[in-house]
């Protein structure tokens, strides 16, 4: 590896929360979901908010989580990979800066800020930043 890979690698444009990594799936009955998820794949719940229609499942694979996010309209592709950062502010003005399509800051008070991007095809992503602690965060 050259010193300039060696530096460019340890310089990325956004500072990432490992220990953080939710896939967010839409579901129409967030009850039903949550039964599903348990007994079929046998995902524990970490915590919901009925108040938003959210609940988000440990799963076996350490930092890896799924949350639940009950909508109106379902459509098939409905999954949202969501990667934590430490600052969802200045992720925003890196991707900003590369012409990245993006959402508005959602800041869901007391917990989280998340922020919604696009990539060229038009695939949905979304970063979060956790702004408190929860059980098993």
């Amino acid at each position: 590896m050259t010193q300039q890979a060696v530096t460019e690698q340890a310089s990325a444009p956004i500072e990432y929360e490992p220990k953080n990594l939710t896939i967010s799936v839409n579901v129409s009955d967030l009850e039903r979901s949550i039964a599903w998820y348990r007994e079929a794949l046998g995902f524990e719940v970490e915590y919901r908010m009925d108040d938003i229609g959210w609940a988000e499942l440990k799963t076996p694979f350490g930092a890896v989580n799924v949350g639940l996010s009950q909508t109106e309209h379902q459509r098939a592709g409905g999954t949202v990979p969501t990667f934590g950062v430490k600052d969802v502010e200045a992720a925003r003005r890196h991707l900003q800066a590369r012409g990245v399509k993006l959402d508005e800051i959602f800041d869901v008070q007391g917990m989280v800020k998340l922020m919604g991007f696009y990539d060229p095809d038009g695939n949905p992503w979304m970063l979060a930043e956790t702004t408190a602690t929860y059980p098993g965060a």
